[in-house]
């Protein structure tokens, strides 16, 4: 059984920064594709990065450009990462880690296309 748990989160001023972890177990799989997605309050559930087996990084049109926030991944330690620098208030939302195995990431990628999610971390972005 996969499991996904998601640490890291919590009130940050904005300008600070943060970094979110996953923690990944019981995944088998030789080819996966791993993201991270946000949920703000009265909105959908977006995705914001993703990252394949072999450390190919793709963000989100969201965020895209915003040199800011960067997904990475610790193999060895089965650890997914998603930094944020200069937070913003835009950026509350509570954060979420994903997984799909045997597959490589997606041209755009949505909330139906992971199988495994984390419960979340709760970020929030405040003076």
């Amino acid at each position: 059984e996969v499991q996904l748990v998601e640490s890291g989160g919590g009130l940050v001023q904005p300008g600070g920064s943060l970094r979110l972890s996953c923690a990944v177990s019981g995944f088998s799989s030789s080819g996966y594709c791993m993201a991270w997605f946000r949920l703000v309050a009265g909105k959908e559930r977006v995705g914001v990065a993703q990252i394949d087996m072999w450390g190919r990084t793709k963000y989100s049109d969201s965020v895209k450009g915003r040199s800011a926030i960067t997904i990475s991944k610790d193999g060895a330690k089965y650890m997914l990462y998603l930094t944020i620098d200069s937070l913003k208030p835009d950026d509350t939302a509570t954060y979420y880690c994903a997984a799909v195995p045997n597959r490589g990431c997606f041209s755009v990628f949505e909330r139906r296309d992971f199988t495994d999610w984390g419960e979340g971390t709760q970020v929030t972005v405040s003076s």
